[in-house]
């Protein structure tokens, strides 16, 4: 059963890359960027490695970047774990409800992180909307952790039904021109992610609408950086929106938590698209995403690296999605994550690989 819904999956993916992902589809948007550009930009870049970063001390999104409870020292401190072992890109997420409340606060503590991640040689690439996890986001302070949950605070921006209300979007639109257009010429960010697994939590194509207008209002500012949304999901209800992600990328991103041969996979039909790609998430330890068996992989293909976690926290993302662990106590093996808060490495021989495929042992 599971060789035949591999089988299907692919036979979708050769279906987009081959049919339907051309330059030249009346979806793509004006003034995405040729082949020859994205690839000359990102043989401009070392290989991208990196992580998904949330500070330790942050639940969520707007707990990291809210005025109360921003934390520059730990942010500082975690990322210098993350220079020391050779990493040089953080995925980070935004909130727009951190914004709504007080834009140029929010924008200035953007500032502050930028300053964080240039001091540790790390560049950023800030993700604008996501449709993961908690459906109601609420400005404020944000709920303690569930013990032994994975992501119980989480939450979706702009949220269920918000992102999908078109009344929400002209406030949506200046929020994103307002964001990018701010650090559009800003080479401390390395590209934009404009909407993290568009269609999740059982949205499918309702999230089109706001998937097409982030791109479009990205086009509009037109920053410096790169534009991308990552592809994640390879069944045919997300037909119409894989093909919005890679019709209207500049670089090709996608997610794969699978084990090394079904990641070959899909990385060698994504390159179809001719153009430069990164993996922004993987490794999922449990379902035999490692370090060991795709790290080595996507140095080799050349392709950008991103995997979920860095410290350990109140995200409790070292637990498995769906398998909560109600005592609390800390798995087996871990989930995601690579530190400890005191920056001890969960696994040393992880640590070790990592610096060597960076060239830092």
């Amino acid at each position: 059963m599971k060789k035949l819904l591999l089988n299907v999956c692919i036979l979708l993916l050769t279906t987009l890359c081959y049919s339907q992902y051309s330059d030249t589809a009346s979806t793509v948007i004006n003034d995405k960027w040729s082949r020859e550009k994205a690839n000359s930009w990102y043989a401009n870049h070392n290989w991208i490695v990196g992580a998904n970063f949330n500070p330790s001390t942050a639940i969520n999104q707007l707990e990291m970047w809210q005025e109360r409870t921003f934390d520059p020292e730990t942010i500082d401190k975690e990322l210098g774990y993350a220079k020391e072992i050779g990493f040089n890109t953080m995925r980070v997420y935004l909130h727009s409800l951190a914004y709504k409340v007080d834009p140029s606060g929010f924008k200035n503590r953007m500032e502050t992180y930028l300053q964080i991640a240039d001091k540790n040689d790390i560049k950023t690439m800030f993700v604008i909307f996501d449709d993961v996890w908690g459906k109601s986001p609420k400005i404020g302070i944000q709920p303690e952790p569930k013990p032994g949950v994975h992501n119980s605070g989480w939450v979706q921006d702009p949220g269920d039904p918000a992102s999908k209300e078109l009344e929400n979007f002209p406030e949506l639109e200046m929020y994103v021109k307002d964001v990018i257009g701010t650090f559009k010429k800003d080479k401390r960010i390395l590209m934009w992610d404009l909407y993290n697994e568009p269609g999740n939590s059982g949205k499918f194509s309702a999230s089109v609408n706001l998937l097409n207008a982030v791109f479009k209002w990205a086009r509009e500012v037109n920053p410096l950086q790169p534009l991308t949304a990552g592809i994640w999901r390879w069944e045919k209800r997300f037909q119409e929106v894989n093909e919005i992600q890679a019709l209207n990328s500049d670089i090709i991103t996608y997610h794969h938590y699978g084990e090394p041969g079904d990641h070959l996979q899909v990385l060698n039909l994504l390159k179809t698209h001719g153009r430069p790609m990164v993996c922004t998430e993987y490794m999922a330890r449990t379902r035999n995403s490692r370090f060991s068996n795709i790290l080595p992989i996507l140095k080799e293909e050349k392709i950008g690296a991103i995997n979920w976690g860095l410290v350990a926290g109140k995200t409790n993302t070292i637990y498995e999605w769906d398998k909560p662990i109600e005592s609390g106590e800390e798995p087996i093996e871990w989930f995601h994550d690579i530190f400890r808060k005191d920056g001890t490495p969960y696994r040393q021989d992880e640590v070790d690989l990592i610096k060597k495929l960076t060239s830092k042992d």
